[in-house]
């Protein structure tokens, strides 16, 4: 990746020279750091995006890599999603779950092992189950909007924090090294990420989102999903990703134990749980009776999935280490 898909997307003082350098390891780390996107997610989007998808092909594919086999394998027969007979077969996945839901789960389970840059188990293991979460309530969130695009929110939900990767590569980098660490409080605090890193995640995120050519709408979603009113390609679809984001901060602020410090972005949630009035609360359509309608929704739905996540998460991420 060339350093000059790196743009700043939000205005920012001058910075001192410790953030500096930290950027330009930053940008090393993406440029060098990182391994590929893998192909093979690029090669079943394109196979089982098709008009008339050859499930042959697919399951090809997805049996060339034995370790995405065994993972899609292993997700499909979590308690997640609740098939009532057990998946043998990458062709039997395609027809119990159908190709959209088999597309998802190898992406998944493709950046679940992509993740494994040398970040500590439970670190991995946190990060995976907050997108996962992000990328089913956003699903979930996408239905009861009446958003067309249902898996495109799955996907921009599993990827919107994907720019937080080599953050956590350079922090475990630099703790190692003795250096100064980041406040414990920096994640999905972009000013904080800014005033450390020298950027945010959601300009790292967009510009590896430019690098791997993804869709104008995921980039969308990478770089503005803290700043929904930024976004150009697809607003709907970068709304419910930012509406996800600030319902699980709320949720991880409500699960801190007493006397925790809770402190976080600008503009999060009340102790209340309700959302503030901030550029990530509106939805399409959604007045506030509307709007915290879908807020309750999306707690019944969250309750009902975080165990299953959970569960499903445990096997994928301890073959990792």
């Amino acid at each position: 990746m060339g350093h000059s898909n790196i743009t700043s997307l939000h205005e920012t003082s001058p910075m001192g020279a410790e953030p500096q350098r930290r950027r330009q390891r930053l940008e090393a780390i993406i440029d060098h750091g990182l391994p590929p996107f893998p192909n093979t997610v690029l090669e079943l989007t394109a196979i089982l995006s098709s008009a008339s998808v050859d499930v042959k092909r697919a399951g090809k594919v997805i049996r060339a890599d034995p370790s995405l086999s065994a993972q899609v394998l292993r997700l499909c027969n979590s308690p997640m999603f609740g098939l009532r007979s057990r998946v043998i077969s990458i062709e039997q996945a395609t027809i119990l779950i159908g190709t959209e839901r088999l597309r998802s789960i190898a992406m998944t389970c493709s950046l679940v092992d992509y993740s494994g840059c040398g970040l500590p188990r439970d670190q991995v293991m946190n990060f995976w189950q907050h997108s996962f979460l992000a990328a089913l309530l956003s699903e979930y969130l996408a239905k009861l909007t009446e958003y067309s695009e249902k898996e495109q929110a799955y996907i921009a939900g599993l990827l919107h924090d994907i720019g937080q990767l080599p953050q956590w590569m350079l922090a475990v980098e630099e703790k190692k090294e003795r250096k100064t660490v980041p406040p414990a409080d920096w994640t999905d605090n972009t000013p904080l990420e800014r005033s450390h890193f020298g950027m945010d995640h959601c300009e790292i995120g967009s510009s590896m989102a430019l690098s791997w050519n993804f869709m104008p709408s995921f980039v969308d979603v990478l770089g503005n999903h803290h700043d929904p009113q930024e976004a150009q390609h697809d607003p709907n679809l970068v709304q419910i990703i930012a509406k996800v984001e600030r319902f699980l901060l709320t949720k991880a602020k409500e699960s801190l134990p007493p006397g925790a410090d809770s402190s976080g972005p600008a503009g999060d949630p009340g102790a209340d749980g309700v959302i503030s009035d901030s550029a990530a609360d509106s939805l399409p359509a959604a007045g506030d009776a509307e709007s915290q309608g879908l807020i309750a929704m999306l707690n019944i739905e969250y309750d009902r999935l975080l165990p299953l996540v959970e569960l499903g998460l445990k096997g994928a991420i301890g073959n990792l280490h």
